[in-house]
């Protein structure tokens, strides 16, 4: 048996221009890290040659063209595995904009790889998983969620126009970095989203509405700015990069916002956040805020009807953490 798990990640600035209708214009970039939430996938030999993969529902097949969950299907083809069974657990259900697709998919490729005795490179894992999802797939997500779940840690990730990914680690005084962790506060929802419409409309978006490219080109920038703080172990503006950045996403799409995620936004920073985002695409999931910890109570106060959760940050990204058998396939 082998054993699996994979870091959720929160993505600060940036978003949108790791989507390749922006990237192959102008070079994208992307600030996020990994947090202490995961995704644990085992894999081990089935008794015979059929394939059983239990997800939120549980399929029994002959062969992998007639799995149903997209991305399990594709794997196994590409492996060309028969005769295994495959079973999926997560800290967070799907839609709540952590980024499980990426690290579902990354953690799955790192077991099925370390099921045939292989140890591939980081880069060759994201690499994979972003061919998966996007080119044979056909999502319409960029490449950040792939690339931050196969590193781990606090990332800087620029997206070059020749379609080739560069990871660089956001080095910050280790006082700073507790500090950055402790001033951020999460809440919950209560309602998952899909992700795909707001970002297929974003992808036209970007191919035909100018002052759409101008504002992920800006949120680019913004991306920038807050490693070059961050760097300087600087946090005094960490609130406005994101509230400007928010600002900015908001007028991406109609989707990506309402009244009642506005309003919830609104009384944080009327209460002493100095600004915050709605983690992945848009539409639900959780408000991430960054807020001083002499403000945190009323904010929490403030939003007593929604659920905080507390997220650390952590510097490993996928990893094989059991190998009960290393037989090859």
């Amino acid at each position: 048996m082998i054993g699996t798990r994979t870091p959720f990640r929160i993505s600060f600035a940036g978003g949108g221009s790791d989507l390749k209708e922006f990237y192959r214009r102008h070079p994208g970039c992307v600030l996020s890290t990994t947090i202490n939430r995961y995704m644990y996938i085992f894999v081990h030999r089935f008794f015979d040659e059929r394939i059983q993969v239990k997800y939120a529902k549980t399929e029994l097949v002959d062969s992998a063209r007639q799995i149903s969950h997209p991305i399990v299907r594709e794997a196994l083809c590409r492996f060309g595995i028969t005769g295994i069974d495959i079973n999926v657990i997560a800290d967070v259900p799907a839609g709540t904009g952590l980024g499980s697709s990426g690290a579902f998919t990354v953690g799955l490729l790192n077991a099925l790889h370390a099921y045939g005795g292989r140890r591939p490179a980081r880069e060759a894992l994201a690499r994979e998983a972003c061919e998966i999802e996007i080119e044979i797939l056909n999502e319409p997500i960029g490449k950040q969620d792939q690339y931050a779940a196969a590193y781990g840690g606090l990332n800087f990730i620029l997206f070059h126009p020749d379609d080739t990914v560069a990871v660089e680690p956001v080095v910050m005084p280790e006082e700073k970095y507790r500090e950055l962790e402790k001033n951020l506060l999460f809440f919950y929802l209560g309602r998952p989203r899909a992700a795909r419409d707001i970002l297929a409309q974003q992808q036209r978006k970007l191919l035909s509405d100018r002052p759409v490219f101008e504002r992920v080109k800006r949120m680019a920038d913004l991306a920038r700015q807050l490693k070059d703080r961050l760097t300087a172990g600087d946090l005094q503006d960490v609130g406005m990069i994101l509230d400007e950045n928010w600002n900015l996403k908001k007028e991406l799409s109609r989707k990506i916002s309402d009244d009642q995620i506005d309003h919830y936004y609104d009384v944080a920073k009327k209460n002493g956040a100095g600004g915050g985002k709605l983690l992945g695409a848009g539409g639900g999931g959780f408000l991430m805020f960054y807020c001083e910890s002499e403000h945190q109570e009323k904010v929490r106060r403030s939003l007593g009807d929604l659920r905080e959760y507390s997220f650390k940050f952590t510097r490993q990204g996928t990893s094989v953490i059991f190998n009960a058998d290393s037989e090859s396939v």
